[in-house]
C-alpha cells in the first residue's frame, strides 16, 4: 500500500496554489485538515491537472497517477506529493483503503473501467466527459453507480451555470417556449478538412516514460503514432467519438435536460448519420480506410427525432451553443449569454425562482460544480450530472458515431435501449477489448 503525505506538507503546498482569504475558507469548518476528503487523481495532463488543482482546494492530495512520466513528474511537483504516492497504475490507488474518492481524466477509452473499479472499493468519483466510449459501456456504468449509492459528478460543468444553461432549461420546462419544436445544438469542426492532405501519420519511437501498452488499454493494440495519443486521441474512434461526443457531452447534455429526456427510457427513435464527413472511407461494415489518420467526422449535421415530434439537429453549422425554438419563441444560450425575445422580455420572471432552481440542481442549493460534489459526498443526494442522465446523452452521441460510420439512418428504441432492425448497428453497442484490459 502507498504510504500518504503528511497533513502539513498538503498544506504547504495548497497555500502555493490558493489565495490567502481562499485558503483560510478552506482551512476552517468541514475544510479543516482533520475533515478533509482525501483524493486519488488519475490522469494528469492538461484537463487532469486542472482537475486536480481545483479538488486541491477542497481535498488532500493522496495520490496521483499517469502512465506518462512527465505528465506525472509535473504534476507532483505541482502539488507537492512525495514520490511513493505517485504511480502509472491506476489500480495501486485503487486499492488504497485511505482514499475517499477518485478523479479520473484520462482519455475517453479508460474511463469507465477506473470508474467501475473506484466505485466497487467503495469510493466516490469524479470523471471528466464524455464518460463512456460506447453505448453498452453506459449500462454498466449505469448500473453500478445506481449499485453503489456512491457521490458521482461528471465533468459537464454547465449543469452548474445556473444563470445561462439551467435558465435555458427552466424556459423549455415552464413551457414558456411553448412546444419545443426544434433544438439545434451547434458544435465546433473537428481538424480541418485538409488534415489529409500532408500524407497519412507515420508510426514514431513510443517517447521516453510513456507506457504505450498501457495507455491503448482496451483499444487494439497499434504501433504508436503521435496523433492517436495526447491531445488528438479524441478525433479516433478507438479511444472517442470525436467532436460529437466531446463538445456534445455538454450540449447535448443540455438539450436532452431541457425536453426532459435525460432518464432511462427516454431519447430518440431515429438517428440520421448520412450527412457526415470524415477523413477517411468506411466500408459497408464501418471499417476505415486505413489506420493512420483521424477517423472521427470532423463536419456534421446528424438529425434525431423523438416521438413528440420534436427534433434535435446537431451540427457543425451553426453558433457553438444551443438553439430552442418553440411555438411561442426562440432563445440561444451558450457559456457566456442567453439572447432572444424571451429573455430580453423577461418571459420568465416570477417563474424562476430559487426553489426552481433547487429542483433543477437535483435538491442542492445551486453552486460550483466540484462543490456540488463535496455537497453530496458529505450530505448525501445526487450530483447535477450524474452517470444516469450523462448516459443518456452518451448514447445519443453514440449512436451519432454509428450512424456516421454506417451512413444511414438508425432507428432505436430508447424504452429497451436497442437499435430496431439494423443488426450492424446493434453490433456497434458494444466491441471486443484487448485481452487483459476487459471491462465487465
Amino acid at each position: 500500500m502507498l504510504h500518504s503525505i503528511p497533513r502539513r506538507s498538503f498544506l504547504t503546498a495548497s497555500a502555493a496554489v490558493v489565495s490567502a482569504p481562499v485558503f483560510m475558507k478552506y482551512a476552517r469548518g468541514e475544510n479543516a485538515p482533520s475533515n478533509r476528503i482525501r483524493v486519488g487523481c488519475i490522469g494528469l495532463g492538461g484537463m487532469g491537472t486542472g482537475d486536480a488543482n481545483e479538488h486541491s482546494h477542497h481535498c488532500e492530495m493522496a495520490a496521483l497517477c499517469d502512465v506518462d512520466r512527465s505528465h506525472l513528474d509535473r504534476a507532483a511537483s505541482r502539488f507537492n506529493v512525495a514520490p511513493e504516492n505517485c504511480c502509472g497504475d491506476y489500480r495501486r490507488v485503487i486499492d488504497r483503503n485511505d482514499i475517499d474518492l477518485v478523479s479520473c481524466s484520462t482519455p475517453d477509452h479508460w474511463h469507465v473501467k477506473i470508474c467501475l473499479d473506484a466505485l466497487r472499493s467503495g469510493k466516490h468519483v469524479f470523471c471528466q466527459k464524455p464518460l463512456t466510449l460506447t453505448v453498452a459501456e453506459g449500462f454498466l456504468i449505469r448500473a453500478e453507480a445506481e449499485k453503489a449509492g456512491k457521490a458521482f459528478q461528471v465533468g459537464t460543468q454547465q449543469r452548474s451555470q445556473m444563470n445561462l444553461f439551467g435558465r435555458a432549461v427552466n424556459f423549455c420546462r415552464k413551457g414558456l417556449l411553448g412546444k419545443i419544436q426544434r433544438v439545434i445544438v451547434g458544435l465546433p469542426s473537428g481538424p480541418g478538412a485538409h488534415a489529409a492532405d500532408q500524407g497519412l501519420f507515420q508510426p514514431e519511437p513510443v517517447p521516453e516514460g510513456l507506457d504505450w501498452n498501457q495507455w491503448l488499454g482496451q483499444a487494439p493494440w497499434t504501433e504508436y503514432i503521435r496523433q492517436r495519443c495526447h491531445g488528438t486521441f479524441r478525433y479516433w474512434f478507438e479511444y472517442a467519438s470525436g467532436v460529437i461526443a466531446d463538445w456534445g457531452a455538454h450540449h447535448i447534455d443540455i438539450a436532452l435536460w431541457a425536453l426532459d429526456q435525460d432518464h432511462k427510457g427516454a431519447g430518440p427513435i431515429s438517428i440520421d448519420g448520412r450527412n457526415a464527413k470524415a477523413h477517411v472511407d468506411f466500408d459497408e461494415k464501418g471499417n476505415p480506410s486505413t489506420d493512420r489518420m483521424y477517423n472521427t467526422p470532423y463536419e456534421f449535421d446528424f438529425v434525431c427525432k423523438f416521438e413528440s415530434g420534436t427534433e434535435l439537429l446537431i451540427t457543425t453549422h451553426s453558433d457553438n451553443g444551443l438553439v430552442f425554438e418553440g411555438e411561442k419563441g426562440r432563445i440561444f444560450v451558450d457559456r457566456s449569454r442567453i439572447t432572444g425575445k424571451p429573455v430580453e422580455e423577461n418571459w420568465d420572471e416570477g417563474k424562476y425562482t430559487e426553489e426552481d432552481r433547487v429542483a433543477l440542481y437535483k435538491g442542492k442549493t445551486p453552486t460550483w460544480h466540484k462543490q456540488n460534489l463535496y455537497d453530496c459526498i458529505r450530505n448525501g443526494g445526487l450530483c447535477v450530472s450524474d452517470p444516469m442522465s450523462h448516459v443518456q446523452t452518451m448514447t445519443v452521441a453514440h449512436l451519432c458515431g454509428i450512424a456516421a460510420r454506417l451512413k444511414r439512418e438508425i432507428r432505436w428504441d430508447p424504452v429497451n435501449e436497442c437499435v430496431v432492425g439494423d443488426d450492424l448497428a446493434q453490433s456497434f453497442l458494444s466491441r471486443e477489448q484487448r485481452k487483459g484490459f476487459e471491462i465487465n
